[in-house]
């Protein structure tokens, strides 16, 4: 991909190393996203997709490398003065809301960015808009009842409701698919394939492929960087980095899947929708 402007750009990381613990998570990582694009993040269990999810929504900070997000330089910017431009719904912010919270207002608290409710007021209007939302991903049952007691699958889809709600230019969803049974899935990403024409910039992860949503062109796809020794030690495992990105048929071929979870894989793209199957 040929760079961007700062102007049409919305999220840029340049050479992004991050360590924890002793330990070097993701390394050499360079991806650009323009603004309005709509992306996937993809990439196996443990490869640090949560990690550059972390660091792309202000909440973590690269031990070295650069990252602009919005045309703001993280680190040098102070990240609250625009985190309130970023929508995210991911399992760690899941477990910043109180229990007893109402998920209709665990929605609708994302237009003060903050998580529960205190002595902010908001519109009925606002809250038409909530509950639209959350129609739409077939949760409305859940207005009055206390987020802490609600399945995985329903924190998630609240959690997608609540950044929808932001007023914000980049979107992130982290998995919107967990938790969710077959109908709950389909009725998510039927909801998701219809922001393809949303103008801000969508960024969604997943490490399952029947899990994109229609529309979305552009793939980020995550590997282990190569080490110098044959046998990797599993205890301690090559970082993750960037080893592909840009339009989902260049990057979605049996040949890189089969590489990138080491096995023989089938892949398929049929009535707009991604499947893939180990080869027997």
């Amino acid at each position: 991909m040929e760079g961007l402007d700062c102007e049409t750009r919305a999220l840029a990381m340049h050479n992004v190393h991050l360590r924890r613990y002793g330990r070097v998570i993701v390394d050499d990582v360079n991806l650009e996203i323009g603004r309005g694009e709509k992306w996937i993040l993809f990439g196996p269990n443990g490869i640090g997709k949560s990690s550059l999810i972390s660091m792309m929504s202000t909440r973590a900070f690269p031990t070295s490398g650069d990252i602009d997000v919005l045309g703001r330089r993280l680190g040098k910017v102070d990240v609250f003065s625009y985190r309130h431009l970023i929508g995210l719904s991911s399992a760690e912010l899941s477990r910043a809301f109180p229990p007893f919270e109402d998920p209709l207002d665990v929605v609708v608290t994302a237009l003060s960015a903050t998580t529960g409710r205190w002595k902010d007021t908001y519109t009925s209007d606002e809250y038409a808009r909530a509950r639209r939302l959350m129609e739409d991903f077939g949760i409305a049952y859940l207005a009055g009842k206390q987020f802490g007691r609600l399945s995985e699958g329903e924190r998630t889809r609240t959690l997608i409701c609540r950044a929808l709600m932001a007023q914000s230019e980049l979107l992130i969803l982290d998995e919107p698919t967990t938790g969710l049974d077959l109908g709950a899935r389909e009725i998510t990403i039927r909801a998701l394939s219809s922001l393809h024409d949303d103008p801000r910039t969508i960024i969604v992860v997943t490490h399952h492929l029947e899990e994109i949503p229609q529309g979305f062109d552009h793939i980020a796809i995550m590997g282990r960087q190569s080490t110098v020794t044959s046998q990797p030690d599993p205890a301690d495992p090559a970082p993750g980095t960037i080893e592909y990105a840009g339009d989902l048929e260049h990057g979605l071929t049996a040949e890189r899947l089969s590489r990138l979870f080491g096995m023989p894989l089938d892949v398929h793209h049929i009535d707009d929708r991604w499947s893939a199957f180990a080869r027997i």
